[in-house]
């Protein structure tokens, strides 16, 4: 199955979408000055202000299977004047891996044995200086129903005690379900956790902007 097939497939019924999830989709992304440092899986700095409480630092941290979910993440961040990383699988997909209709892909095997979704390692899962962020935005795509799980490594090897977490997620119509609260229950209750919203469709830069304003408290 080519990209072109595979994009396709994202906007069909519920059915497809329960057997396939509807985050595995492409839309390139326009540059940021962030972009470099994402790319990298490391964090590239701007200076930085409050979202959804005073003062502190802001963060926004995304996984992107083919980009649709890192042009989102890109937008928040140029908003907030947030610092970004991007989470990198390692390995990482390729695209015969997110071929959900071939049942021996990597995509699918995962998705029908948790233990080898467990084992899925970043390239880098701890961001530099994470103690100095107070709010981190969490992006992903949806995968059947849940967030995509190369973000659970994420979630994992960091403590989000005292920190606000937003989530955010993009989709062709599903919504974002309960995927914010498992990865909330993954991070062992700590940190203040958020549901934000699933973006779907075709996706507007100035939508996105004017949901992050709508979340500020405080700048």
């Amino acid at each position: 199955m080519n990209r072109r097939e595979f994009l396709k497939m994202g906007g069909m019924s519920m059915m497809t979408l329960v057997l396939g999830g509807c985050g595995l989709s492409s839309l390139t992304g326009s540059s940021s000055s962030s972009a470099a440092g994402a790319a990298s899986g490391t964090v590239a700095s701007s200076s930085s202000s409050g979202t959804v409480a005073a003062g502190g630092k802001t963060l926004v941290v995304y996984y992107s299977a083919t980009g649709r979910t890192e042009r989102v993440a890109k937008v928040i961040a140029k908003e907030r004047q947030a610092d970004i990383m991007k989470l990198v699988p390692n390995p990482d997909y390729t695209e015969a891996d997110l071929d959900y209709n071939d049942k021996s892909s990597r995509v699918s095997r995962e998705h029908d044995d948790a233990s080898l979704r467990e084992k899925i390692q970043l390239q880098k899962a701890v961001p530099d200086n994470w103690a100095s962020y107070d709010t981190i935005f969490l992006g992903y795509p949806i995968w059947w129903a849940i967030a995509a799980w190369p973000v659970d490594a994420f979630v994992k090897a960091n403590d989000f005690t005292g920190k606000n977490v937003v989530t955010f997620a993009t989709a062709y119509s599903s919504p974002l379900g309960n995927s914010s609260k498992l990865l909330a229950e993954m991070a062992g209750g700590k940190g203040n956790w958020q549901d934000g919203t699933c973006f779907t469709g075709s996706l507007d830069d100035a939508k996105v902007a004017e949901w992050v304003r709508s979340l500020s408290t405080a700048k």
